[in-house]
Parts: C-alpha cells; structure tokens; sequence
C-alpha cells in the first residue's frame, strides 16, 4: 500500500470562485473593443481586471493540473492499468478523485464562455467600427 497522502477535491465554494474569476477576466478582456468606443479611459482598469483575473485563474488552474499529474505519478496509476494489476483502495480513492475532479471542474464552461464572448466582441467591434 503507497503511505502517500490521497489527495481530493476542493471545496465547492473554492471551485465556483475561481471559475467566476476565469468568466469575469474573460468579459473583461472581451469589453475592451466595446469600452474603447465609448470610453477610453475605462480601458486600462478594465485591461487591469482582466489580466490581474487572469493571473489568478490560471495559476489555479495549473495547481489543479499539477496535482492531477502528481496523484498519477505518484500512485503509479497508468503502469498498473496497463499491467491490468488490482488497485488498492487508496488507488481506488485517487482515481475517484481524479475522475471527482474533472467531473466537479467548471473550466468546460469557461471555455464556452471565452468562445461566446469573443465572439459577441468580434461582432461589436464590426457593428461599431461600421
């Protein structure tokens, strides 16, 4: 049995913030070509927002995907599916972490989000540069 700590998923509330952070940043670099229009000095607080926003998210983010990296790494996951071995319990609780985690992640949202907004910003910008 690995004496290594399993590790889990944060707390929802932990969760929802930085995915609120991920869409705000992402709205705020958005509305930029919308602010430069009809105020310019609007545009570096909002560009403010939206890279200080940023910086956090995607820290976060990495650190979620560092200890998903490490939890497999760590508890030799791939090796023992591929050698079809039994999991141990612990093994068990890191995969249903693994598999918690990703299902609990709001980022596919956020993807949907950037996509949606960048193009509302691209349609803006056409509609008030014409």
């Amino acid at each position: 049995m690995n004496n290594s700590h399993t590790p889990h998923t944060l707390a929802k509330w932990v969760i929802n913030l930085f995915f609120c952070i991920g869409v705000l940043s992402a709205i705020a670099f958005r509305a930029l070509i919308v602010v430069n229009h009809f105020d310019p000095a609007l545009f570096r607080p909002l560009w403010y927002v939206g890279v200080i926003g940023y910086i956090f998210f995607f820290f976060y983010r990495y650190v979620i995907s560092e200890k998903r990296k490490k939890a497999i790494e760590q508890f030799g996951l791939i090796e023992k599916l591929q050698e079809n071995s039994c999991l141990d319990d612990q093994d068990r609780d890191v995969v249903i972490y693994l598999l918690s985690s990703i299902r609990k992640s709001r980022e596919n949202y956020n993807y949907l989000f950037i996509f949606i907004f960048s193009a509302l910003a691209v349609l803006a910008d056409i509609i008030l540069s014409s």
